[in-house]
């Protein structure tokens, strides 16, 4: 990923994706308006900080790609591996419950929040659709990742052999120890997950990235770049509920055509 600085704020964008075509960007944490312990660009409003900070962060963060606020679309994050198919914004209308969107749509961005789940984001450059998911380990097993892709085949068209897809900073594999219940759904849900589990020192520890990865060429992906930026190594850049034990903010992706 590419590191920008616009306006005091820090957002990375995937060198994959054609230069200005979607506009996307994953967010750090700094250049907002939220205190401690959500300093200081959060933009969830559930995590104690106030629905005022959150929603100026966001126009923040909107305002450095010179996309409209207005233009959000958005769901209430559930841990699911559900994705929605939006064609216009629903910025201040009724929540849908859901960890994935799409569109078609110019001027619709698709926002969702993280802190140390992983970001997914979507390209379809032959049917110029996008797509973004937001996947814990929950999401991961239950197929997060390819659920985007279904639905776009389905309202689109697209070919996941032509889709571009990113995978953004979420914890790594050196830090996301698990226990026996996501082993083993990580276990029925990937057989024979080389890799995917790592054993050190009595302890195991789950790879996200390679497991979100492994979905996605199994479901046909063939362009996947893998940010590989930690969350919990870097808390001076990204929110880590890992890291710092739950109390901490969430950052932002965004995925918007022109």
């Amino acid at each position: 990923m590419q590191l920008h600085t616009r306006d005091a704020l820090n957002y990375f964008t995937f060198h994959s994706f054609p230069n200005g075509a979607p506009a996307h960007a994953v967010f750090g944490r700094g250049g907002g308006v939220s205190p401690q312990p959500w300093a200081s660009l959060n933009m969830s409003t559930s995590t104690g900080d106030t629905l005022e900070n959150a929603r100026a962060n966001r126009r923040r963060a909107f305002g450095a790609l010179g996309l409209s606020y207005e233009s959000m679309a958005d769901v209430w994050q559930v841990h699911s591996a559900d994705t929605v198919r939006v064609n216009g914004p629903n910025h201040g209308g009724e929540p849908i419950k859901a960890d994935g969107l799409i569109t078609d749509q110019p001027g619709v961005a698709l926002f969702l929040r993280f802190a140390d789940c992983v970001p997914i984001l979507y390209f379809d450059p032959v049917h110029h659709a996008l797509g973004i998911a937001h996947a814990g380990w929950r999401g991961t097993v239950n197929g997060a990742a390819a659920s985007p892709l279904k639905a776009m085949a389905e309202a689109y068209g697209s070919r996941p052999a032509d889709l571009i897809v990113g995978i953004g900073p979420s914890i790594g594999p050196d830090h996301y120890e698990v226990g026996a219940e996501v082993t083993a759904a990580v276990r029925r849900a990937f057989p024979g997950p080389e890799g995917l589990l790592i054993e050190r020192e009595g302890r195991t520890y789950f790879d996200l990235w390679a497991a979100n990865a492994h979905a996605l060429r199994e479901a046909g992906v063939e362009q996947i770049e893998v940010a590989g930026i930690c969350t919990a190594c870097h808390t001076g850049h990204f929110f880590s509920h890992r890291a710092e034990a739950g109390k901490t903010g969430r950052f932002g992706a965004v995925i918007a055509l022109r």
